[in-house]
Formats: structure tokens, C-alpha cells, sequence
């Protein structure tokens, strides 16, 4: 079974190769550069290394989210066009969960955070893999007050924008993985769509669809422009 995973939520853009639960390949790009410029580039040049052709893909991975929305959308773009072209499913797996399994074995309870601006973040909760909280968008006060005097790994783009203050509020509590680990990567993508997989949770170009936990920027000034009128 090989499976091609796919992320682009955040500033990193990164794709896999497993086969037979085995990671074949990696590629992963924290440069902020435009993932619709780099993104199928990374996975050809992927694929052509690990002498994989695209037509031997069975399934296709991807984030859809939380996370950036230009980033989601490409992300799911490109993997309903490879699976469209080679007629094959898809799965769509939550970027926080994701995110999870680049830490699966701490006796803490383990908090992904992406950035959701205006001091807010996208969050989830786990132990050992298993969800605690559901995927949210709410305010970091609000989150550092649930984990305060709990053991919690923090990881994610959030942390690049709020290790201080997250440090300076839970003190010993607050603990981070080492840089390899702090984002999100889709080998962890891959892993967690195996388990989707087990699982019969497949989808076809049609149902996926990305995660959306609050309203764009856009979409927030369009309403706030109706209620003022």
C-alpha cells in the first residue's frame, strides 16, 4: 500500500511517500514561500527519487485543517487532482490530529497550536493519541487557563508566535518537543491517514473538503460592513 501525503495549513509545506507503513520519503519546506509554486514541484521531485511513479499511488493524504485557508485550499487542491487523474481515494485527515502524532509517547498531554491571529488559536487536546478536546478556534487566555498546572507539550506555528507568553504563564508546565518535531510534517499525515484507512474513513474528489473553524478575514470585514449599514 503506498500511500502520498500532503501539507500546506501553515508556512511549511511538506509531502511523504510510505509504502507498507514504511517511510520511503520526506520533503519539507519551512521558507514561506508560496505553496502553489512549490508544492507539486516537492512532490515530483519526491516521487522521482524514490523511483515511485504516480500511477502506483493507492491512496492520497492530505491536512484540511484548521490552519491558513489559501494554505488549506491548496493543499486539497492538488490532492483532488492527483486522485482525480488516478481515479483513486482520498483521505482527509485534521491538521491538529496531525500534528499529535509527531509526539505520540509523553506522559503529558499534548496541546497542537496553529496561529489564528487576533490572539487566537486553532487547538486540540491528546493523551497518547487519543482526543481529549475538540478541534477550536479560541483565544489563548482562554486555552493557557484550561491546561494551567497540567503537564502540556506545545507544538504547532502557534508556538512560533506565543512561547513566551506561554512560558511566562504555565512556567515548569509548559514543555515543547525539539525543532524537528514543532511542525507539523506529512509523514504524521500519512500515519494517521493508515489509521483512517484500517478504519474504512476514506473519501472520494467530491467529499473532501477543508475544515473551516471560524470565518475568514474576508468574510469577518464583509459582515461587519452589513452591520453597519
Amino acid at each position: 500500500m503506498k500511500i502520498l501525503a500532503v501539507d500546506s495549513c501553515s508556512n511549511v509545506a511538506t509531502c511523504a511517500l510510505c509504502v507498507d507503513e514504511k517511510l520511503v520519503a520526506e520533503v519539507v519546506l519551512n521558507d514561506k514561500k508560496t505553496h502553489s509554486v512549490k508544492l507539486l514541484p516537492q512532490i515530483e521531485c519526491m516521487l522521482k527519487m524514490a523511483d515511485v511513479d504516480i500511477t502506483q499511488i493507492d491512496y492520497f493524504a492530505v491536512s484540511c485543517g484548521p490552519g491558513s485557508f489559501t494554505g488549506q485550499r491548496i493543499g486539497i487542491a492538488t490532492v483532488k487532482g492527483l486522485a482525480h487523474a488516478q481515479n483513486k481515494p482520498c483521505i482527509g485527515v485534521s491538521s491538529l490530529e496531525a500534528l499529535a502524532y509527531n509526539v505520540p509517547l509523553t506522559p503529558y498531554q499534548v496541546c497542537p497550536i496553529m496561529d489564528a491571529r487576533r490572539q487566537q488559536v486553532y487547538t486540540a487536546t491528546f493523551k497518547n493519541l487519543d482526543r481529549i478536546k475538540p478541534d477550536r478556534a479560541i483565544s489563548l487566555a482562554k486555552l493557557l487557563e484550561e491546561v494551567d498546572g497540567q503537564d502540556t507539550v506545545f507544538l504547532g506555528d502557534g508556538v512560533d508566535a506565543f512561547r513566551d507568553i506561554i512560558k511566562e504563564t504555565l512556567g515548569s508546565y509548559a514543555h515543547f518537543p525539539p525543532l524537528h518535531l514543532m511542525h507539523l510534517r506529512a509523514s504524521s499525515v500519512a500515519a494517521l491517514a493508515s489509521v483512517h484507512i484500517k478504519n474504512g474513513n476514506t473519501a472520494d474528489v467530491h467529499s473532501l473538503e477543508p475544515l473551516y473553524l471560524r470565518l475568514s478575514q474576508a468574510e469577518r470585514e464583509r459582515l461587519e460592513r452589513s452591520k453597519g449599514k
